[in-house]
């Protein structure tokens, strides 16, 4: 069977289920069995991990694990198990009780102060937080719009056209050195941070994986494309507020031009994809398949949900 040479290590485990998948991706050790997914924490870190390893298989992968293991079946039905334990708890956790037009109007509102982590980053933040937090968010910007891709085959006319659009720009327009996953990687480098894929990945926390986890879990399955769309959607309009706030935190501690410059470009570009994400890709794809307007709203609700999780996480530790 072929092997990577390239990509990240595998991480170390935190649990049973961790520890039987990433054995197995070593060829040293047996998988779980896929029933103890079924008691496991949704959202805690042994099952976070294993999933996550899991869906890393189907970007880059990892250093000397078998490309071949990327439709393993018996991988894929302890995958299977781990998805169902996290969708369940995210169905339940991330209740919708609001109609899609009064949410997508939620999203636009900001308040005159908030208490969460841009804020926090902007008035308070020193440079420790600014790496502690890009650390934390390398797990996805290290792969930005990565696995919003999966859902373009998956939309047809105006909501593909509009989705292709956002992602010609996160995918830098054509120049390499624009694309934003790059752009990230000079942030991390301004901060004094390794910019290698996946090297952070034992640091990343549960709530962070959970996020990146979603995605993937969204994008990876049709039946779930329309909440993508809603965690799409969710992301990009709110997106310029606190990538300004980021900005103003990353000029204010002297971080770094790259540093600074990565969030400047999210400012500009996240206002004109938010317009587009509302018209044409969440318009387009409800004139196509207005029965999907409940599953664009939960997947807004679930990306709030763990946001809000993430930054519960982040502020309870730099308060401390």
């Amino acid at each position: 069977m072929s092997r990577h040479r390239t990509g990240p290590f595998l991480p170390r485990p935190r649990g049973a289920l961790s520890a039987g998948v990433i054995t197995y991706l070593r060829g040293d050790g047996a998988l779980p069995d896929p029933g103890a997914a079924g008691s496991a924490e949704p959202y805690g870190d042994d099952l976070q991990l294993a999933l996550y390893v899991c869906y890393e298989l189907h970007y880059r992968g990892f250093a000397g694990v078998s490309s071949e293991l990327e439709w393993d079946p018996p991988l894929l039905a302890v995958r299977a198990a781990m998805e169902k334990r996290f969708l369940t708890a995210l169905r339940h956790d991330a209740t919708v009780t609001a109609s899609l037009d009064d949410i997508l109007d939620g999203l636009l509102l900001e308040p005159v102060r908030g208490s969460g982590v841009s804020w926090f980053l902007e008035d308070r933040g020193e440079l420790r937080h600014l790496r502690d937090y890009a650390v934390q968010r390398s797990l996805y910007h290290l792969k930005e719009a990565d696995p919003h891709a999966w859902v373009l085959p998956r939309l047809g006319g105006r909501a593909k056209a509009g989705m292709a659009a956002i992602e010609y720009d996160e995918f830098g327009a054509g120049r390499a050195d624009r694309v934003h996953a790059q752009l990230f990687a000079g942030l991390m480098a301004d901060l004094g941070l390794d910019t290698a894929y996946g090297r952070y990945l034992d640091e990343g926390s549960a709530p962070m994986l959970a996020l990146v986890n979603q995605m993937s879990l969204f994008g990876l399955h049709r039946r779930l494309r329309g909440a993508l769309v809603g965690h799409f959607a969710a992301v990009e309009i709110t997106s310029s507020p606190a990538s300004r706030r980021l900005a103003h935190a990353m000029k204010r501690t002297g971080a770094g031009p790259a540093a600074e410059f990565f969030y400047t470009e999210h400012v500009e570009a996240d206002a004109v994809h938010e317009q587009v994400v509302r018209r044409d890709v969440i318009g387009g794809l409800l004139d196509d398949e207005p029965e999907l307007a409940a599953d664009i709203a939960f997947g807004i609700v679930a990306t709030s949900y763990l946001e809000e999780r993430l930054g519960e996480r982040l502020l309870a530790a730099w308060q401390t």
